[in-house]
């Protein structure tokens, strides 16, 4: 009796399981399939991590990352570690070691740092200090500090500024070119992808060699010449919104061939027709019933492009062609690894292109782990 009972109440949920999968959205099976990816979750935890230190990184991170919050008595400082014991004893709270500025026979009377092992100097949380402004709202809370002096979790670069506190709001910038470029390349290949795709013939070939025009442009020369042209007396967030609205620009042909693909398949079908019968014109059908029919691999090609945005910004700072200082990107802070000093002396200044490759190896497994989850037929090549 009890077998039966099992075997009924297992009928049951696979009844009900079998009604779930045929009566979900789309969305849902995408998100369903997403799940069952353990490097894709893996990934999207982590740049969901990145995404929140970014947007709260005036609050997370300690000093101000420009020379307003730099530490002059503790250039190019190696990373402060907190810990718990040393020679003196244990404690209950973490602390690090304060630093002594003073000069040296040995190096010519110039300015030398030390670490003071008898001067602790305790970690504590929710201390203020410099202001910002998260969200419109200033505030000057942030999340931890120490009771006297500066703490560097990262180390400090020639200038004194804390590179813990300009790897966060550098993950942010970084974030927010991406973001704004893809915005702009999303929206400029819906409207000549969706045009090119519906109407096809003439104008389909026209946008097409435009396309192909953009697509042959080099990066590196066409950026040494903005360069050129960009004036010093443009503010840092000039130039960050200059840089974001090109980067946009010439990363739209690719989503754009993939919307033509599509409306060329989708404009003949069943439904398009009876929307032209009911009178219905070419943008209302474009942006009510083709773009929606396959929305959601937009959005998996938003998030498989966003790296190479964020790759692209990078590397044109890198070079010098992009953002500079004081505005805080990865590819600011990867410009400072450039020279042998660095490597030799100074190997904290790497700590950033770890966050760097964690950033775009997350975008690239949770936009490959949603390209396979959006394929209706992926379970299938398995």
């Amino acid at each position: 009796m009890s077998d039966m009972t099992d075997q009924a109440s297992q009928a049951s949920i696979d009844q009900r399981r079998k009604e779930a999968y045929f009566t979900a959205s789309q969305r849902q099976l995408i998100w369903a399939r997403f799940k069952k990816q353990r490097a894709a979750m893996v990934a999207a935890t982590i740049l969901m991590a990145l995404v929140l230190m970014g947007v709260f990184a005036p609050f997370l991170s300690p000093y101000d990352p420009t020379i307003k919050g730099r530490d002059k008595d503790y250039t190019n400082g190696a990373p402060q570690i907190p810990q718990f014991c040393d020679h003196n004893g244990c404690s209950m709270r973490p602390f690090i070691y304060g630093v002594k500025r003073e000069r040296s026979i040995q190096t010519n009377f110039r300015w030398v740092t030390s670490i003071d092992t008898e001067d602790r100097r305790y970690v504590q949380w929710f201390v203020r200090g410099d202001d910002y402004r998260l969200f419109g709202i200033k505030g000057n809370i942030h999340l931890f500090g120490v009771d006297k002096g500066f703490i560097h979790l990262f180390g400090t670069d020639d200038t004194g500024k804390d590179i813990f506190s300009r790897t966060l709001h550098a993950i942010y910038t970084s974030l927010a070119v991406g973001t704004l470029g893809v915005l702009i390349s999303f929206v400029l290949a819906l409207i000549i992808g969706g045009v090119a795709g519906y109407y096809g013939g003439w104008i389909d070939g026209v946008i097409q060699m435009i396309t192909d025009a953009f697509r042959t442009i080099p990066i590196i020369p066409l950026f040494m010449a903005i360069a050129a042209f960009i004036p010093d007396t443009w503010s840092s967030e000039t130039r960050f919104f200059f840089i974001s609205i090109i980067i946009g620009f010439i990363n739209w042909p690719t989503l754009a061939r993939r919307v033509r693909t599509h409306l060329l398949v989708e404009r003949t079908q069943e439904y398009v027709l009876a929307a032209q019968l009911c009178g219905a014109g070419p943008g209302h059908i474009i942006r009510r019933h083709l773009l929606p029919s396959f929305t959601s691999y937009i959005i998996v090609d938003l998030v498989i492009s966003f790296p190479y945005i964020v790759l692209s910004e990078t590397a044109l700072s890198f070079i010098g062609l992009g953002l500079k200082d004081p505005v805080n990107s990865l590819g600011v802070l990867l410009q400072n690894t450039t020279s042998a000093d660095v490597l030799l002396n100074y190997q904290w200044y790497f700590i950033p292109v770890f966050f760097f490759i964690a950033l775009v190896m997350a975008f690239v497994f949770v936009g490959d782990g949603l390209r396979d989850a959006a394929d209706p037929y992926g379970g299938q090549k398995k």
